[in-house]
């Protein structure tokens, strides 16, 4: 008797954890299928149009409600067969998770999900070999009835009804979720919970060509408390915003070069960082000779817009003394080829030539902060005052054009008749480095990590990405990573770790 208490015992919970997994796909199925875009959020999932959301309710919101009801059915019938299914498909998952951490890289989100999914396997493996050996050999073949009845029709309208309340309370959930959702977007500070020592994050990665993955040219370095901005192409503003990084917080903009690519979004950072900061005093932004104009033009385009709001906001909130930007023009001294810029708070910030011809002049910037360092080298081929400045970097950002990719685009125009593309996907081919290239400067300047970004052609599946690499690994054996925007790099003072993660 105590024997079979026993037994019945182990049934029971057995029974109890199946229906508990069961109501957690539950949760996240009624979730998708009602409120995707939150869910999706929440597995870092972004529906790019209305077809990627339709998407994400039936396949996500179908996934997790059939491995619900196979999880409810076994619990309910007692019978381990029925727990196979869902089995299966966390299987195929954690498959699936395992090689996306081998191929695309680790993150450490990413790897707490794969062992919850462990875990969770592993429990109805249990829950699955418990009621096994309770049946023995005397379980019956499965019944269409098990699946098909009173009850299973009764839970099938009770779950049914519930997305359909949860879409009738849309507009009340919507106001309450605004509250959050506004605290978090305004009022966390992303940088406050990160060590001492320097940070970089993509805040664009792309190029000129137009890319889902990517924005136009910009990189944010945090070093200390204080944030910088290394170009501001066109989107990245809204990117910087995107990934918490407040704008009002920037404290200078270091401009590689005047490119479209890398100025683009100059104003809107201007304004944001004015109006979100109520800041007293305009934004630096250092570049070599050239970037008054730069900085002149922006703050011309602006200066209407500007008005309206010191009126409208009033000059206490929008002091007009902070208004756009201050051009912090640099130069080199003859037969040099780098200037020390900024030397404060145990900051070295040196800018130093690239050759980029026929953009003339072009920079790249080395950041050097309590023992850690990151260059960026702007667009370039290579030259010797890259390898120089490279030498000894934790963090090499460098940017990337793959020869071979890109001439398949000039191909494809001249043959559907697109003669000034063909021609420009050609001219670019001789003043951008390629990742060979860039894994060459890495290992002769012994880089301990090179970062790929100003990522041309674009790259909108990661299927994309070995073609893209080419034989870089050939030439340096060290960790590269082809950057995406939302990418995070953290280099703690006092030791020698890089650590990656993700904003976005």
């Amino acid at each position: 008797m105590k024997v079979s208490a026993q037994n019945s015992l182990r049934v029971t919970l057995s029974r109890l954890l199946a229906g508990l997994i069961g109501l957690i796909f539950l949760i996240l199925g009624l979730g998708f299928l009602t409120l995707p875009d939150i869910f999706a959020m929440g597995f870092s999932v972004q529906p790019m149009t209305i077809q990627g959301l339709n998407a994400i309710r039936g396949n996500f919101g179908g996934l997790f409600l059939g491995m619900s009801f196979f999880c409810f059915l076994g619990a309910a019938t007692k019978r381990w067969s029925w727990l196979i299914v869902p089995m299966v498909f966390l299987l195929i998952i954690i498959i699936g998770r395992l090689i996306s951490l081998g191929l695309d890289g680790f993150f450490a989100t990413g790897t707490r999900i794969v062992i919850l999914e462990v875990f969770l396997l592993i429990v109805l493996s249990v829950s699955a070999r418990v009621l096994a050996l309770k049946a023995g050999t005397n379980e019956n073949g499965l019944k269409v009835l098990e699946i098909i009845n009173f009850k299973t029709l009764i839970a099938a309208v009770i779950i049914t009804c519930i997305p359909v309340l949860l879409i009738l309370s849309q507009k009340k959930i919507g106001m309450g979720l605004i509250n959050s959702l506004a605290t978090q977007a305004m009022g966390s500070d992303i940088m406050a919970g990160w060590p001492d020592g320097v940070h970089v994050a993509l805040c664009g990665s792309g190029s000129p060509i137009a890319d889902p993955r990517r924005t136009s040219a910009c990189t944010a370095v945090i070093a200390g408390k204080n944030l910088y901005l290394v170009d501001i192409g066109p989107g990245s503003e809204r990117k910087l915003e995107l990934m918490r990084l407040n704008p009002g917080k920037v404290k200078a903009v270091f401009l590689t070069h005047f490119h479209s690519d890398h100025i683009g979004d100059l104003g809107e950072l201007m304004l944001k960082r004015w109006s979100g900061g109520s800041k007293k005093n305009p934004l630096d932004v250092f570049g070599p000779t050239g970037v008054e104009t730069v900085v002149k033009g922006f703050n011309q385009v602006y200066s209407l817009d500007t008005q309206y709001r010191i009126l409208h906001h009033g000059p206490e909130t929008v002091p007009p003394a902070g208004a756009g930007g201050l051009a912090r023009s640099f130069d080199f001294r003859e037969g040099k080829d780098e200037v020390v810029i900024i030397a404060e708070e145990g900051l070295k910030i040196t800018a130093f030539k690239v050759d980029h011809a026929p953009v003339k002049p072009a920079v790249g910037y080395r950041f050097d902060y309590k023992g850690r360092s990151v260059v960026i080298s702007g667009d370039t081929v290579s030259t010797p005052s890259l390898f120089k400045q490279a030498r000894g970097a934790d963090l090499l950002v460098m940017e990337a054009l793959q020869p071979a990719m890109v001439r398949i685009l000039r191909e494809v125009g001249e043959k559907i008749g697109r003669t000034n593309i063909s021609k420009i996907a050609g001219d670019i081919l001789n003043y951008h480095a390629s990742p060979e290239d860039a894994a060459k400067i890495a290992a002769r300047a012994g880089a301990r990590h090179l970062l790929l970004t100003h990522i041309l052609p674009p790259l909108p599946v990661s299927e994309l990405k070995p073609a893209f690499m080419g034989e870089a690994k050939k030439y340096y054996k060290g960790p590269i990573t082809i950057g995406e925007d939302g990418l995070l790099f953290s280099l703690p003072a006092g030791n020698k770790k890089i650590m990656k993660k993700w904003l976005l």
